[in-house]
């Protein structure tokens, strides 16, 4: 069994910079793959960073550059550093967990989710 818990979220203006965090708790010593998704209201939750077993990271065409996708494996802390944001990246955050890989870019193969954080770019 797993448990994400996302924060990090908040209000900022374009150009600003966030950091995500999701706090993974598991039952478990198991790896999985692991992955940050975003969803607008009314919209399907759209994949952005992802993180194979190996620690190898793939990043959504969208936030290549801007987004990095990182761990502290001390602590199961993973991290979303997002710089130069937008008001596009206006959506909410979840950090999801799958037990197979490599890493899908398609939500319906992750098992495991947090609640979500809320990230707000204001122009």
């Amino acid at each position: 069994q797993v448990q994400l818990v996302e924060s990090g979220g908040g209000s900022v203006q374009a150009g600003g910079s966030l950091r995500l965090s999701c706090a993974l708790t598991r039952t478990a010593n198991r790896r999985y793959c692991m992955a940050w998704f975003r969803q607008v209201a009314g919209k399907e939750r759209e994949g952005v960073a992802f993180m194979n077993t190996d620690g190898t990271t793939s990043y959504a065409d969208s936030v290549k550059g801007r987004f990095t996708f990182s761990q502290d494996n001390a602590k199961n802390v993973l991290f979303l550093q997002m710089n130069s944001l937008e008001p596009e990246d206006t959506a909410m955050y979840y950090c999801a967990a799958a037990r197979t890989w490599p890493c899908s870019v398609w939500e319906y193969e992750y098992d495991y989710w947090g609640q979500g954080t809320r990230v707000t770019v204001s122009s």
